[in-house]
């Protein structure tokens, strides 16, 4: 392990990739910062469990709980008791102090939780998303900057053709058809795809 990796030097955060159609979102607050929450996590996961809680919800999410089954809408004041089967919690309203007390009872119930333009209460980020089909790249500016993220996602995803997915499609397939343990259809694959590495733009 190199020394600046000892150090905890630069992005400390793991990436990993949630089945959100096996996990419960609660997000509170249904206005602009709620909407834009419920509007990415669709985008990347349609099938997402979410329950949005607030007194007054935007028409976006209201039209999102009629297309997607699996969203559901509470018009209320939030409450404690809203986080009850949560597998992560979305605080999203426009009033801090709200926004802090979602986070100490999510703590208290040991629910993983982001707020909304807050990264020191954040035991998550939602990131910018590149996708290609089955690709999907995430990209974290480690609460830094979300300009920048979005912009780098415009760069990959302008520069990455749409044949990449079907190219994914053809390895799964090979991967499928290869005979022998998980070490040799490992080592296939690396010298399958080693020429993609390789490869130099003339």
């Amino acid at each position: 392990m190199e020394q600046t990796e000892m150090n905890g030097k630069g992005n400390e955060l793991f990436p990993v990739f949630f089945r959100l159609d096996k996990l419960r979102i609660v997000v509170i607050g249904g206005g602009a910062v709620g909407t834009e929450k419920v509007g990415a996590i669709l985008k990347s996961s349609p099938a997402a469990a979410i329950h949005v809680v607030a007194p007054e919800i935007s028409a976006e999410i209201i039209a999102w709980s009629k297309q997607y089954p699996a969203v559901k809408v509470f018009h209320k004041a939030y409450d404690p008791h809203d986080l009850t089967g949560a597998d992560l919690v979305i605080a999203a309203t426009c009033i801090h102090v709200l926004n802090m007390q979602v986070q100490i009872d999510a703590k208290q119930k040991n629910i993983l939780i982001n707020v909304a333009d807050t990264p020191e209460l954040c035991d998550f980020y939602l990131s910018s998303v590149v996708q290609k089909g089955d690709l999907k790249i995430a990209i974290s500016t480690n609460g830094k900057s979300p300009t920048f993220a979005k912009r780098m996602r415009e760069v990959l995803e302008e520069a990455l053709p749409d044949s990449i997915d079907a190219i994914l499609q053809q390895l799964n397939q090979i991967r499928n058809k290869l005979k022998g343990d998980f070490e040799y259809k490992v080592q296939k694959m690396n010298e399958i795809t080693k020429a993609m590495k390789d490869e130099k733009p003339e």
